[in-house]
């Protein structure tokens, strides 16, 4: 039994969308913008194009594969199983992250209409535990269904941020965008980038549901590069609109909504909240969609237990794993005590990035004959200046980053030699 190959060329256009234009747009512009003021739109564009190359390397990597596992198994097949089980690891651990910090950003955005969702515990965990089961019935009953909830919310959620741009476009004030500021350093450049990888990325963890994907060999170069080429633009654009609109940028919680108070009156502010719930919905369908499947994946390749291997006999959806997945997430949400690994999602990220750049030097050096997947033109170099481009990213992270990413990995290390151990005795009784 397989997985349904539900998900079309255009679906993951807007499944990447989804999964990479989440809540960090709705705060992003004041924080880059405090570091590097007005330069702020240059290290928006460069860190565009470092991401552009990293999804170049991507498209050849996964045009390669057909089965469930994104990075997972990219990393499984350039350097086996110990390598695979790590960035594995890493990618469940930010969706986990990424789904309890949203959900609770959700129910903040939802007090703005509702005072009691973030004043009383009941209420709060009512919107929480709700959410998750509407959620996780959506991707229980399949993946066609998850990827319909995804493109309306995906179309929808683009709709007030569309409209931000086109109204913002004509209140902009030339004298804030080419105001002269003094250079940011280099440290303040390189953080701005740094922070923007946050908001760049996403398209790793979405190309795990490789195998609900309709050839997968031309889906995933077209979907990716033209996600990701739309997306660079579009930030771009909001960037210039809040600086352009909104004199106290850098000191601003709610960037967009407080920009659009100004050309669009509190009917603007309402908007934006509206869209930032709306966006955030969205994103975190698109999470549970893709964290259901890392435990399939590395069940399917017995790194994880059998039973999360299992499929629905209708469905087809990863049911066991879909399940734990949801009630892991919605523990993390309850409790906040996963939200403190959002800080270190962008170092694993960076990881995982690294070493999908170097499993395409990998897999060249090993392959032979004709080839059916996209090749990528100077593959060997785009995919070192991919490497490079990672590790001085890495550089700008601080050492507690990573003593909490070192920390998390040696966890799953642990996990995994145990469940090894425990595999290996069973065997030979």
């Amino acid at each position: 039994m397989e997985l349904k190959r539900e998900i079309r060329r255009w679906d993951l256009v807007l499944l990447l969308i989804n999964n990479i234009i989440g809540a960090g747009i709705f705060g992003l512009p004041s924080k880059i913008f405090a570091l590097s003021g007005i330069y702020s739109v240059l290290a928006l564009f460069v860190c565009g194009f470092i991401i552009f190359v990293l999804v170049l390397c991507f498209a050849e990597v996964a045009s390669r594969f057909d089965k469930t596992g994104g990075p997972y198994l990219y990393t499984l097949n350039a350097f086996g199983k110990w390598p695979a089980f790590i960035i594995g690891w890493l990618i469940l651990i930010t969706r986990l992250a990424t789904y309890a910090a949203l959900l609770n950003l959700l129910v903040t955005y939802l007090s703005y209409f509702y005072p009691l969702f973030t004043e009383s515990n009941t209420y709060r965990f009512g919107i929480i535990i709700l959410a998750t089961a509407l959620l996780t019935l959506v991707n229980y009953l399949g993946v066609k269904n998850s990827t319909q909830l995804n493109n309306t919310l995906g179309v929808i959620k683009l709709v007030p941020l569309a409209i931000f741009i086109g109204t913002g476009l004509f209140f902009i004030d030339p004298a804030m965008v080419i105001a002269e500021q003094p250079l940011p350093s280099l440290s303040d450049f390189s953080s701005s980038i740094f922070v923007l990888v946050f908001a760049f990325t996403g398209f790793e963890a979405t190309l795990v549901n490789t195998g609900e994907v309709r050839k997968p060999e031309k889906s995933i170069p077209f979907a990716l590069i033209t996600a990701i080429t739309f997306i660079a633009i579009f930030y771009g654009l909001i960037q210039i609109v809040s600086i352009g609109t909104l004199p106290g940028l850098a000191a601003s919680d709610k960037p967009l909504t407080d920009a659009a108070q100004i050309f669009m009156g509190p009917a603007g502010a309402v908007f934006i909240s509206i869209g930032a719930i709306i966006s955030i919905s969205g994103t975190l369908n698109a999470v549970m969609l893709v964290g259901s499947r890392v435990p399939y994946a590395l069940s399917v390749e017995r790194q994880f237990p059998k039973f999360f291997a299992h499929l629905h006999p209708k469905f087809r959806t990863p049911t066991f794993s879909l399940l734990v997945f949801s009630l892991v997430s919605l523990f993390a949400s309850l409790s906040g005590s996963f939200i403190y690994a959002v800080s270190i999602s962008v170092i694993s990220k960076i990881l995982i990035l690294l070493a999908v750049c170097a499993a395409l030097i990998r897999l060249r050096l090993r392959e032979k004959g004709a080839t059916t997947f996209y090749q990528l033109p100077f593959g060997y170099f785009f995919a070192s200046v991919g490497i490079l481009a990672c590790i001085w990213l890495l550089a700008s992270a601080n050492l507690e980053e990573f003593r909490d990413v070192l920390i998390t990995t040696l966890v799953g290390i642990v996990l995994y030699g145990m469940y090894r151990f425990a595999a290996g005795r069973r065997k030979k009784v």
